[in-house]
């Protein structure tokens, strides 16, 4: 069996409270509530979860050593979008809403225009826009033809 798709990606909070109102606000749509104690955001192709940090570590098992809070993870998540504007569009919302702006978006070397921000959690962020990008009739990105 291979895994043909992701389906959720799971951030490790440190408050779920204010991280739900993070997302609620940088997605503009109302989170599900599965259980208390986690929260769903269902976005087109995959949900992001929020979970607290703790018992994430908890629940993968003792060989989990948690990096202090800040501390770059080696991962970022990103956001493709329909054009430059609403790459700058996204960037602005996101500063009102308390992101912190690690880079803002620039012209980059790939022809593309980028900039990254991070979530209360330190959890970084690229929204891009890139010409040899484009989207299916249901938003999936993929390569222009």
């Amino acid at each position: 069996m291979k895994i043909p798709r992701m389906t959720v990606i799971t951030l490790g909070v440190s408050d779920l409270a204010r991280s739900t109102a993070f997302y609620r606000e940088i997605f503009s749509t109302q989170p599900i509530t599965e259980n208390e104690g986690v929260t769903f955001f269902p976005l087109p192709g995959v949900w992001l979860s929020l979970y607290p940090l703790e018992k994430l570590a908890e629940d993968i098992g003792k060989e989990v050593k948690l990096s202090k809070p800040g501390t770059f993870r080696g991962i970022t998540l990103a956001y493709n979008a329909r054009s430059k504007e609403d790459v700058s569009h996204i960037f602005v919302r996101a500063g009102v809403v308390g992101a912190h702006i690690a880079k803002a978006p620039q012209d980059t070397f790939w022809g593309g225009y980028s900039g990254y921000f991070s979530d209360p959690d330190g959890h970084y962020w690229e929204v891009a826009w890139g010409p040899m990008f484009d989207f299916s009739e249901h938003g999936d990105l993929r390569f222009k033809a």
